[in-house]
């Protein structure tokens, strides 16, 4: 009955994930119609940098690690007054917290331009400092939103909280189009901003009265003499320091891509935006269902390994099945992929060579950061925040290094135009996914005994995979079609089709119901 559950929530929290996915894709292309790979682009999106940093921070991954584990258990349990203080004592903290480094990261911005842009100068500096302060209170509300994900998804109302940011995207969508003609790009740049902040006031509200109907003795209080909520304030910093050090990663590229030409930053932030797409699809998705639900088993018996080498092997599988097709899919048809969403106005085919060499890089890493999330919930579900820090913390400290040599260094010794570092960034920090994953595994196997995929399932996942990829690169040639979305159904749809009959041939499950 319990797995049922997960993989009832796995699928609503999919469907969620892919509405707003699908939004932001749209979100993205509308983005790209009207600032290409430009200097008001590469400051837009440069300038998102610190305050996603700080929503990913303070938001939902670090709630879900750290207050999920605790209230799920409580609930499970039936302390329902004791669960009710703690969220109420969480959400009170975070606000005031929040709150506090709003205004500091508003008032600092100006002197912490040179660390998010280096390579930025005159106007375009002076635009990102602008966008980022106007950035920092939609910010604010997006970590407030993130404790409403953490009560939904607990009691596993999982759709509400992964659709809500279908919302924050329409916004700015709708912000885009009503004043994209109208404007300038930076004037525009400036306009869409708040059109964020507004589209993040209104993902917390979607969110807020169904959270407060679940807590039903909510009111704010800071108790921090509550046992619960020590408990959760002591697993939220060593997670806290966990996203922090990935975040600095993503920091470091972001950094060492504003010292690479003009459009650098822009074509990393696009290829980024396909590459998260299977990872929250189908990694998160798993991952956020199953936390719940191995934690309420870690929080009732003790002999619970077991019970989590069955459900953490069955959600590898479940990740596998559709992440190996999008590994193939992006290295081998990436341009179709890249052209049927981004190709218009300002962002020409050239544009989409780019950004497709940039999302081969990201392939490296794929399979291994999305299986290594799973593995993460599950010591975040043994209350155990530390083992996932000290593996990030590898991490980060092997991306930088190959990033700085892959983004800088390398495409002279292969006498390749300067702009192809940006490949090598992805490239690299996919190297360091694997060691990380790598390292979980092992950590864990240690703990609870063996857990992964067998070679012979992935030997059909990626031989299924490479076959239906070429017979549908052998239809983008032979059918002539050139209009990108028209060629992209032409063959898209083929591939899919063709990778389920080969598993279904098999005898692979689907796991599409």
């Amino acid at each position: 009955m319990k797995k049922e559950v997960g993989r009832s929530g796995a699928f609503w929290v999919a469907a969620g994930i892919f509405l707003s996915r699908i939004a932001g894709l749209i979100r993205e292309r509308v983005f790209a119609h009207f600032f290409g790979n430009s200097d008001a682009g590469d400051a837009f999106k440069a300038a998102l940098k610190i305050p996603n940093f700080l929503q990913n921070l303070f938001g939902e991954g670090v709630l879900s690690a750290s207050f999920i584990p605790v209230y799920a258990g409580l609930m499970a349990r039936e302390e329902k007054i004791e669960s009710d203080k703690v969220a109420s004592s969480i959400f009170s903290l975070l606000a005031l917290f929040v709150s506090f480094l709003v205004l500091l990261g508003v008032w600092a911005t100006p002197f912490l331009i040179d660390l998010i842009a280096p390579g930025f100068h005159g106007e375009k500096k002076l635009l990102t400092i602008h966008l980022v302060q106007i950035f920092f209170p939609g910010t604010g509300l997006l970590v407030l939103s993130a404790w409403c994900l953490g009560i939904l998804n607990s009691h596993h109302k999982f759709f509400l909280s992964y659709t809500a940011p279908v919302l924050w995207n329409a916004a700015i969508i709708f912000t885009l189009i009503f004043f994209g003609q109208k404007h300038g790009q930076f004037d525009l740049a400036v306009i869409t901003a708040w059109g964020l902040v507004f589209g993040s006031a209104l993902q917390l509200a979607v969110q807020w009265p169904t959270a407060i109907k679940l807590v039903k003795n909510f009111r704010l209080h800071l108790d921090l003499k509550i046992t619960h909520v020590r408990e959760v304030l002591r697993n939220f910093f060593p997670v806290v320091v966990s996203r922090g050090v990935v975040q600095i990663s993503a920091y470091i590229d972001n950094l060492l891509a504003s010292l690479l030409p003009t459009g650098a930053v822009s074509a990393l932030a696009y290829a980024q935006t396909l590459y998260l797409l299977p990872i929250s699809l189908f990694g998160m998705s798993v991952s956020v269902a199953e936390l719940p639900q191995m934690s309420r088993v870690v929080g009732v018996s003790e002999n619970v390994f077991p019970v989590l080498q069955e459900r953490l092997n069955a959600g590898l599988k479940r990740i596998a099945f559709f992440i190996v097709p999008s590994v193939v899919g992006f290295l081998i048809l990436g341009d179709v992929i890249v052209a049927a969403i981004f190709q218009s106005g300002e962002f020409t085919h050239q544009s989409t060579l780019y950004v497709w060499g940039v999302l081969a890089g990201s392939t490296v890493g794929l399979l291994a950061s999305t299986l290594g999330r799973l593995y993460a919930a599950t010591f975040y579900a043994l209350h155990d925040t530390r083992t996932p820090l000290r593996f990030a913390l590898i991490r980060v400290a092997i991306t930088t290094v190959l990033g700085y040599f892959f983004a800088l260094k390398l495409p002279g010794f292969f006498h390749l135009n300067t702009s192809w570092g940006t490949a090598g960034l992805t490239s690299s920090a996919g190297i360091a996914g694997w060691i990380e994953f790598l390292l979980l595994r092992k950590k864990l196997n240690n703990r609870i005994g063996k857990t992964g995929l067998e070679k012979k399932y992935m030997v059909c996942l990626w031989s299924a995979a490479l076959l239906a990829a070429l017979l549908s690169w052998g239809i983008k040639i032979w059918s002539g079609v050139h209009p990108p979305i028209l060629l992209a159904i032409f063959v898209l749809f083929p591939y899919g089709g063709f990778y389920l009959l080969m598993t279904r041939a098999v005898g692979i499950r689907t796991f599409l119901k």
